[in-house]
């Protein structure tokens, strides 16, 4: 189930893309870093916030990671790797993990989506977890 909601955040409104995948909540919450941000240089700084809840009855660890990246006029990237900031975090039941990272595009528009691969604590079983597609454009070309 893919969900988008809206959050006001310090009179921001602010999208939020969220999908469930075996039990896993996955939400996102993307901004444009303009303080980073060099729009005469090509850089276009994007900050996304990660919130990942375990909603079923067995813990998970996440073990890797892989996005597609796209970035209009400059086609898609994937970047793989371990975990997620140094971490493989174990999810109990009920319990969230939230971390943000950035991602840097140089038209200032584009797109993310991607997958965590979690392994099933109890039974051992990998898991592809869902990252729902959320878009990305820099305030300063909407204006």
């Amino acid at each position: 189930m893919k969900r988008r909601d809206f959050c006001i955040s310090q009179t921001k409104l602010t999208e939020m893309f969220s999908t469930t995948t075996f039990d896993i909540k996955v939400s996102v919450i993307p901004e444009y870093d303009i303080k980073n941000s060099f729009p005469s240089e090509n850089r276009f700084v994007f900050r996304y916030h990660v919130t990942i809840e375990n909603l079923g009855d067995h813990p998970v660890q996440l073990l890797k990671r892989k996005w597609l990246i796209y970035d209009v006029g400059f086609g898609f990237t994937e970047v793989e790797g371990d975990g997620v900031i140094g971490l493989t975090p174990e999810i109990i039941p009920g319990e969230t993990f939230k971390y943000f990272s950035n991602v840097v595009l140089r038209s200032g528009v584009g797109s993310m989506k991607g997958v965590y691969y979690c392994k099933n604590l109890s039974s051992e079983e990998h898991l592809e977890i869902e990252i729902p597609k959320f878009n990305l454009m820099a305030e300063v070309l909407s204006n």
